[in-house]
């Protein structure tokens, strides 16, 4: 098969190599997909500059855990009726060597999602850990059926996600965003009042959601843990909950008398390590809202394997609207 990978991490341009490797077998309990999209996602992009520190974990590395194509073989254990289901997958590079940057990617079976009717294989390629994420960082405080849910960054990817499986799950939805572009895609994600952030200072934007939050938030999905702690706890009711599953500081600095006043609870989220039951459940729940009429994300370029290179850095300068995309042609 044509493949992308590394064999050791640094800039997109001196370490993926593109080549050809032999065809993935699937093992027990696991399929093969032939791969129609592969998605990109930030930590594709920092696991390849070992921006965690955690160097090599394994000698060859194909990257991209997210992808959508085709079911074209499965192993032992798995119903030949897989065989020629549209899906799209998720985890494939976590705790794995090779991801979906190929012709082929071999996953467990749960791994790969049917796809819903009509949702594009870029659409698919696009989801999962987003979708994941999203999925946890809405429901880790508990139920939010009847409750204010606040999506902090309600225009990114997961953002956008955050938004729609919230309104799924009966909640009233504020979303922030930094544009006015921002505004209408959130809207049309299902947010129910979108404060755009751009130009105003702290005290207005906690201004803001106070006046579209009536009796106070409930929860907050939170994309930017270092920047926004002092506006959430500002916004937060007593009891209330943060879901939080990324920061710009690594050691941020945090209001630690008023979230302990207000009892407030925070949930630390990254998505590799997510209980597989969480994980299952989020799936599902994705699947539904594909399936509801969801506008899902706009794709801003698409890109071949052999231009990975770039398509990294296109991910690396952020500042895009819309999704990176990798095809296998």
């Amino acid at each position: 098969m044509q493949a992308t990978w590394y064999e050791k991490q640094g800039p997109a341009h001196d370490v993926l190599v593109v080549g050809t490797m032999a065809d993935p077998q699937p093992g027990p309990g696991e399929v093969r997909i032939r791969v129609q999209a592969s998605g990109i996602n930030p930590g594709d992009v920092k696991k390849r500059q070992d921006a965690f520190g955690v160097g090599m974990p394994f000698p060859r590395v194909i990257p991209h855990s997210d992808g959508a194509g085709v079911v074209d073989r499965v192993g032992p254990g798995v119903p030949a009726s897989r065989v020629g289901q549209s899906v799209w997958c998720y985890g494939a590079q976590t705790y794995r060597p090779f991801g979906t940057a190929a012709e082929f990617t071999v996953v467990p079976q749960g791994q790969a999602v049917p796809l819903p009717e009509g949702v594009s294989f870029e659409q698919g390629a696009c989801t999962g850990i987003p979708g994941l994420t999203a999925h946890r960082a809405v429901h880790a405080g508990g139920p939010i059926a009847d409750r204010t849910v606040l999506v902090q960054g309600g225009a990114g990817a997961v953002g956008l996600c955050a938004v729609g499986l919230a309104r799924l799950a009966g909640a009233r939805v504020i979303a922030t965003v930094r544009s006015q572009a921002g505004v209408a895609a959130t809207t049309a994600a299902g947010a129910h009042d979108v404060v755009c952030t751009d130009g105003l200072s702290e005290q207005d934007i906690v201004a803001a959601l106070r006046k579209v939050a009536g009796h106070g938030i409930d929860h907050i999905v939170e994309v930017a843990f270092d920047a926004n702690i002092s506006i959430d706890v500002e916004v937060l009711s007593s009891g209330g909950s943060i879901g939080t599953y990324a920061t710009g500081r690594s050691t941020p600095s945090i209001p630690f008398w008023p979230l302990v006043f207000q009892n407030t609870r925070v949930f630390f989220l990254g998505s590799d390590d997510f209980p597989s039951e969480a994980k299952a459940a989020a799936a599902s729940d994705i699947n539904t809202l594909l399936g509801s009429g969801w506008p899902g994300f706009s794709v801003d370029r698409v890109f071949t394997l052999a231009q990975i290179a770039e398509a990294h850095v296109q991910v690396e300068a952020g500042g895009r609207r819309g999704r990176v995309v990798l095809v296998p042609r």
